[in-house]
């Protein structure tokens, strides 16, 4: 998987100098756009031993297992059974109402928490709780990454489990204003430029990807979303991706936004050489849920990579409403939430 750019750009140059050979002429000088592609970008060994680490345990990001979300009505079916669930919101908020049985534990935390805490594997779920379902989705892309199989994000967060909280948030958050602004055009992906340094000085994939992981979670959440209002008042600020099917895409969407195939994407290094890391890169999908996965996983490789809260519904919410049938769409509504009971 991470070799297929060598072995493209290696197959072209044989090419070439079999053509020279056989006319006995210098091969034609090609425009410039066309040699640059040919380069193979600057990927270093860091992230190709990083790589292959994860793609030797298990190749969590191209799995059948991603994303590993479950729904609120199945986490209130199994209370009282064999499941963890940890709740990354605020104390404060925690306090106010929270799934029973619940733990309360700030992110930068965690590591720890299933080091020394908790026995995770002794569970047969450990469910990540947080306001509106994208920290942690986020947070259980790290996780699974680390290699704690049995860690699921709750869909839609607090605000598929009781509609007070979804008033409060996915309702609040979901909007139609800048529909007149979508594009249809679709855009190229850039040639391949490379990927980041991770630079941690460390010569083995596990021990990398520990130094990446730390990293990470000591960073906390703060960074890890931007708005649609961000987007839309300077597109070209940002490198953005969009996540989704194609059908989708091509119905409209955030001017420049780029279109990145959930399935051959993440891990796949001709793919990821081609996203900048000299910019921010915002990633969007239908909910953000599975955008905030995808982060995780660029994140861990260095790029400053963030999720558009609430997805399409914070900008096309209308849209989404009037097409939900022809295309699918997953705009939120108060029949993606329960009346399910909470602590206090």
């Amino acid at each position: 998987m991470i070799n297929r750019v060598y072995f493209q750009t290696v197959i072209l140059l044989l090419v070439a100098v079999f053509a020279a050979g056989c006319t006995g002429k210098k091969p034609e000088k090609k425009p410039e756009a066309v040699r640059e592609t040919a380069v193979a970008p600057v990927i270093g060994q860091e992230t190709l031993l990083l790589l292959k680490d994860l793609e030797e345990n298990g190749d969590y990001i191209n799995s059948q297992y991603f994303p590993s979300l479950i729904k609120a009505s199945i986490v209130f079916e199994e209370l009282g059974m064999n499941n963890l669930v940890i709740d990354l919101r605020s104390p404060d908020l925690f306090s106010r109402g929270h799934v029973k049985g619940a733990v309360n534990k700030n992110f930068s935390e965690l590591p720890e928490y299933f080091e020394t805490g908790i026995k995770p594997f002794e569970y047969d779920k450990i469910i990540i709780v947080c306001e509106d379902g994208q920290v942690s989705s986020y947070t259980t892309a790290l996780l699974r990454m680390m290699g704690y199989g049995n860690v699921y994000a709750m869909r839609w967060g607090m605000g598929g489990w009781n509609k007070t909280y979804a008033q409060e948030g996915w309702l609040k958050g979901s909007s139609g204003r800048y529909e007149d602004r979508l594009e249809i055009a679709a855009n190229e992906t850039p040639a391949p430029v490379g990927m980041p340094e991770l630079g941690t000085g460390l010569a083995y994939g596990k021990e990398i990807g520990e130094a990446r992981f730390k990293k990470l979670f000591e960073d906390g959440t703060g960074n890890i979303m931007i708005t649609a209002d961000e987007i839309f008042s300077d597109p070209g600020k940002y490198f953005v991706i969009n996540f989704e099917r194609k059908d989708k895409y091509d119905n409209g969407h955030i001017p420049g936004a780029i279109r990145y195939k959930p399935e051959s994407t993440l891990g796949f290094t001709d793919m990821m050489s081609t996203i900048p890391h000299d910019k921010t890169v915002a990633i969007y999908c239908g909910t953000g849920h599975n955008s905030a996965f995808a982060s995780a996983f660029l994140r861990l490789l260095g790029y400053d990579a963030r999720t558009l809260r609430y997805g399409n519904n914070s900008f096309m919410y209308d849209k989404m409403e009037r097409e939900k049938s022809t295309l699918s769409w997953l705009p939120f509504t108060l029949t993606e939430s329960n009346d399910f009971p909470v602590v206090k």
